[in-house]
């Protein structure tokens, strides 16, 4: 297929052969990922007090009988106003992880769905010797400046990274580091040649290049 080429100094097209992603996407793999990805982000600090972590006298409040009254043991009680909570959430770690293999297919079915869409072009980082929001604008208005994109180098680069970081929406990631959420969430996806090249050994089911 024909994949669009933008960057600083250029505007043309290339040929990269998609076979490596697969041909068929699979939507519960991706929404599995999503899910363990999300769960990974939750901090687990929520916390309410139980009725010993109340700060209320452990006195009873009156004898235990022949007043009229409930029994009551303390004011900390979970049925009493300001008492302590029942069943009330705690500090817990909600992280887990799926199997690297299943990781490896979610990404490449991700990425399989955005060709599928036509929102995956290739990005020519040539250009960036320095940090340039002049430039990076000038990339995404040539791209129909999308409402989100994801730009995804081959190898670190600080002059692309700190060029595009203070647009909204617009996310710049490492190939080694991209996963299913990155793409699903990215929107429109602009990719260095040698990244693509990169995330076809990575997670491709046969070799695959760009031209």
């Amino acid at each position: 297929m024909q994949l669009k080429v933008y960057g600083k100094n250029a505007s043309s097209s290339r040929e990269f052969d998609a076979s490596a992603f697969g041909e068929k996407v699979f939507y519960r793999l991706l929404k599995d990922s999503v899910d363990m990805f999300q769960a990974n982000q939750r901090q687990g600090t929520v916390k309410t007090k139980i009725r010993s972590e109340v700060a209320f006298s452990g006195k009873k409040p009156w004898k235990q009988k022949h007043t009229g009254r409930a029994r009551a043991g303390d004011k900390k009680s979970p049925i009493w106003r300001k008492g302590g909570t029942t069943f009330g959430p705690r500090p817990r770690d909600y992280s887990y992880h799926m199997p690297a293999h299943q990781r490896r297919v979610a990404l490449r079915t991700a990425l399989l769905g955005k060709f599928n869409d036509g929102e995956v072009a290739c990005f020519d980082a040539a250009g960036f010797d320095a940090p340039s929001a002049k430039s990076a604008r000038a990339v995404l208005a040539a791209a129909g400046a999308p409402r989100r994109a994801l730009i995804v180098l081959d190898a670190p680069n600080e002059n692309v990274l700190k060029s595009f970081r203070n647009f909204p929406r617009v996310e710049v990631r490492v190939a080694i580091n991209l996963c299913a959420h990155d793409v699903l969430s990215g929107g429109l996806v602009l990719a260095e040649p040698k990244a693509l090249e990169a995330l076809a050994a990575r997670v491709g089911q046969t070799s695959g290049g760009v031209a």
